[in-house]
């Protein structure tokens, strides 16, 4: 790892020095070395800048992009867990029924005599009866 440190710096430390004597070439000479290749590498140089400005407007949105996401993401979650749950009330509501001994339920005649005589007293108008 360490050599590999030394050897970028090492080279960049000759690209730069490298620069520097171009570029007094140049002045001395009064020619300007690769005209329009430098413009055309301006050029490109300036697309990159703002193509990595918008990256980082759009990373810097993220954590509020991220917090949305994930709030719809659990209000959907509670929604279909709601829904979820309706179904099985409903079901546990028909199971009930099924099962309940109510479901076929019809009134039949009571075999107690005393039970027969109480109603047929409160059936015919005397109200009910009152026991000493």
């Amino acid at each position: 790892m360490m050599i590999a440190a030394l050897s970028v710096l090492g080279f960049s430390i000759v690209g730069i020095l490298l620069l520097f004597a171009i570029k007094k070439y140049e002045l001395s000479r009064g020619v300007l070395i690769g005209g329009s290749f430098r413009d055309d590498a301006d050029l490109f140089a300036m697309r990159v800048k703002w193509i990595f400005l918008v990256i980082e407007w759009y990373l810097s949105r993220l954590p509020d992009f991220l917090f949305l996401l994930t709030r719809y993401g659990i209000r959907i979650g509670a929604l279909y867990t709601a829904r979820l749950a309706r179904r099985a009330e409903a079901q546990a509501h028909n199971v009930a029924d099924f099962v309940s001994h109510k479901r076929n339920f019809e009134r039949r005649e009571t075999k107690s005599q005393y039970l027969k005589q109480v109603s047929d007293k409160s059936d015919n108008g005397h109200g009910p009866v009152a026991t000493v």
